[in-house]
């Protein structure tokens, strides 16, 4: 790797900004949101489970790593929500939001992942942007969620057994949600439900889809907005 060298620094402001001569990007422009989960603190999430077995814990691995495992039910249950709603889809402001993470079985399972309203059920939200698989199927699916009335992008990635993949979408502040799979553009949203009159919060869950504990693990979950 060839480094680029900038020893006057660089800026993203103008020449009048309050920042101008800071020599990096000014960090204020965008709201940004990075866990990295090198820790993991109980209390800055809601979780729910619906058996008290199940756990949340750091694992080792490459990255730092998150894992979630559920007890042995069929439909049991383990959700987590960042405490604080803190993100709000806004007309003129970009918003971008980027996972990665894995599943020990694709199929016999139900995921979500992205941003929603704090909420029991996050299968089964009013509001929110996100990406969901459901049991009996490997393929995810995008959608996005306003008072119960959501527009679905069906089968737009197909999830492995312990496999990793990135999902991502990037909100272009006017009218449309494009969705990414592994860093590639796969294709677009409408935002005529994008929920806009809700703050939301980083969210994710798995829940068994047999008699069979199931595990997810995250590596790392992202989300920027233009403030």
């Amino acid at each position: 790797m060839t480094t680029t060298r900038f020893p006057n620094g660089v800026t993203n402001v103008g020449e009048d900004s309050l920042f101008a001569q800071l020599g990096q990007p000014a960090a204020t422009l965008f709201h940004t949101y990075f866990e990295d989960f090198d820790y993991y603190t109980a209390a800055n999430w809601t979780v729910t489970e619906t058996q008290a077995g199940a756990t949340q814990a750091l694992t080792d691995g490459d990255g730092g790593l998150l894992l979630l495992t559920n007890t042995a039910a069929d439909n049991d249950l383990i959700s987590l929500q960042k405490v604080g709603e803190s993100f709000r889809f806004e007309a003129g402001k970009a918003l971008f939001f980027e996972a990665r993470f894995k599943v020990s079985d694709a199929t016999q399972s139900d995921v979500v992942i992205g941003l929603q309203i704090t909420d029991t059920t996050p299968l089964d939200v009013t509001d929110g942007v996100f990406f969901i698989k459901d049991d009996g199927a490997a393929t995810v699916n995008f959608r996005v969620e306003k008072n119960n009335t959501a527009t679905t992008a069906s089968s737009i990635a197909t999830m492995a057994n312990d496999t990793y993949i990135r999902l991502g979408f990037y909100y272009d502040g006017v009218s449309a949600v494009q969705y990414f799979v592994n860093g590639t553009y796969t294709g677009s949203s409408v935002t005529t439900n994008l929920p806009d009159d809700e703050d939301l919060t980083v969210t994710f869950a798995i829940q068994n889809g047999e008699a069979v504990a199931k595990t997810m693990t995250v590596d790392y979950i992202y989300v920027a907005k233009e403030r």
